[in-house]
């Protein structure tokens, strides 16, 4: 009778854990799942790879036997035009990935050339681009969220300009909009897989702001690393940058 009840009690919280939609099985392995992918080129870089995979293609290859993966992600898209995504969402999803926001810093980089009189009114400048990003990011979270999936966001990684002076400068600027979406990711407990640690080398990019098919490979065994480490019956926001050896 002992060995029946504890048979049960396991799975009842096998079904609970489902119900929360966790990755782990009662065994500890990961359970077939749906990946789904939102946001902008970094996912949807299939036109930048020429013959070479591109990240969903090189995502399914990386997940367990069983486990699907599905492109809802459109090269040029900003943070409000995820909500739009969402229309597509599969009903069998299971986790939802985003990684949107390099866009919207490009629409904006126009005020780095802006002529101030002060570094504390340049920031007054940045300040104000931030506040009007996140609360697009936010918005475009929310909708994200409503769905009711695990979901795990990106930071934008840093570009990879010639120019160093160009570079430099994006890079700085980009902390503020990278603030926003790991605040964003802390306020709603989900996890982050952080780009710019991920793309490190040159290698990692199709040009400047794409990534290639190294970079892609990267990002796609980090994104099925994440999954597979991270417990998502725990809601609670860590910061990824690698598959997990």
């Amino acid at each position: 009778m002992l060995v029946t009840r504890r048979q049960m009690m396991t799975s009842a919280a096998s079904a609970a854990a489902l119900a929360a939609w966790s990755c782990r099985s009662v065994a500890g392995e990961p359970s077939p799942g749906h990946v789904v992918l939102l946001g902008d080129s970094i996912f949807d870089n299939a036109v930048y790879v020429g013959d070479d995979p591109a990240v969903v293609d090189q995502l399914r290859g990386h997940l367990p036997a069983g486990w699907r993966a599905s492109l809802l992600a459109v090269d040029g898209s900003v943070a409000s035009d995820v909500r739009d995504q969402l229309c597509g969402l599969p009903a069998d999803a299971t986790h939802l990935v985003v990684s949107v926001g390099g866009n919207d810093a490009l629409r904006s980089e126009g005020v780095l050339g802006r002529p101030v009189a002060r570094v504390a009114e340049a920031l007054l400048v940045l300040a104000e681009v931030r506040a009007a990003f996140a609360e697009l990011y936010n918005a475009m979270l929310d909708a994200v969220t409503a769905a009711g999936k695990p979901t795990a966001l990106c930071t934008i990684y840093d570009p990879n300009f010639d120019d160093p002076d160009r570079q430099q400068a994006a890079v700085i600027a980009l902390t503020a909009f990278n603030d926003v979406i790991v605040r964003a990711a802390v306020r709603r407990r989900v996890p982050v897989l952080d780009l710019r640690v991920l793309f490190d080398s040159s290698a990692d990019y199709a040009n400047p702001i794409e990534p290639s098919a190294t970079g892609g490979d990267k990002l796609a065994r980090a994104i099925a690393g994440m999954i597979a480490e991270h417990d998502f019956a725990r809601p609670r926001t860590v910061l990824h940058s690698s598959r997990p050896e």
